[in-house]
C-alpha cells in the first residue's frame, strides 16, 4: 500500500493556495486556472484553512454575498483536519469517508505544508492497486 509520500512524489504542478485576504472572486479564479476543486489557504507558510466549491455554494452564493466582496478568510474552512505523508491511502480513504472530505492536506512533522490530495487520488490510486492485485492473481491461476 502506497503512502502519501509515494502520491505526492508521482503528482506534478505547482502547490495551489491562496491567501485569507484574497478575494473569494480570486481564489475561485485560481481554482479554474488550476482545473482543482479545493485550494489551501495560508496566511504566509501557515495553514489556516481550505476553500472549497463547497464553501463557495453554501456560504457565498446562498446567502447572497458576492465573491468579488468577501474575503477567502469569512467563508473559508479553518477548521481543518490534515495527514502526515506516512499515511496510506487506505487510511485517507477511510478518514475521507468518514467525515465526508474530498480534500485533506498533508503537512510534514513540523507542520509545514507538502501538498494535498483528493479524494480522486485516493480512488485512482486505490483502482490501480486491485488491477496489481487481480493481475497478479490471474498469472497465479494460469501460470
Amino acid at each position: 500500500m502506497k503512502t502519501l509520500r509515494q502520491i505526492l512524489a508521482d503528482k506534478t504542478g505547482p502547490l495551489v493556495i491562496v491567501s485569507p485576504d484574497d478575494a473569494v472572486f480570486h481564489a475561485l479564479q485560481v481554482m479554474a486556472d488550476h482545473n482543482v476543486g479545493a485550494v489551501l489557504v495560508l496566511d504566509g507558510k501557515q495553514l489556516v484553512g481550505i476553500f472549497s466549491e463547497r464553501d463557495y455554494a453554501r456560504k457565498v452564493i446562498l446567502f447572497g454575498k458576492a465573491s468579488k466582496d468577501t474575503r477567502v478568510r469569512e467563508i473559508m474552512t479553518d477548521k481543518v483536519l490534515y495527514v502526515t505523508p506516512d499515511r496510506t491511502v487506505d487510511e485517507c480513504m477511510a478518514i475521507m469517508t468518514e467525515k465526508h472530505f474530498r480534500h485533506l492536506p498533508v503537512l510534514d512533522d513540523d507542520g509545514r505544508v507538502v501538498g494535498i490530495v483528493s479524494i480522486g487520488d485516493v480512488v485512482k490510486e486505490t483502482i490501480c492497486e486491485q488491477q496489481f492485485i487481480i493481475q497478479q492473481m490471474e498469472k497465479y491461476i494460469t501460470g
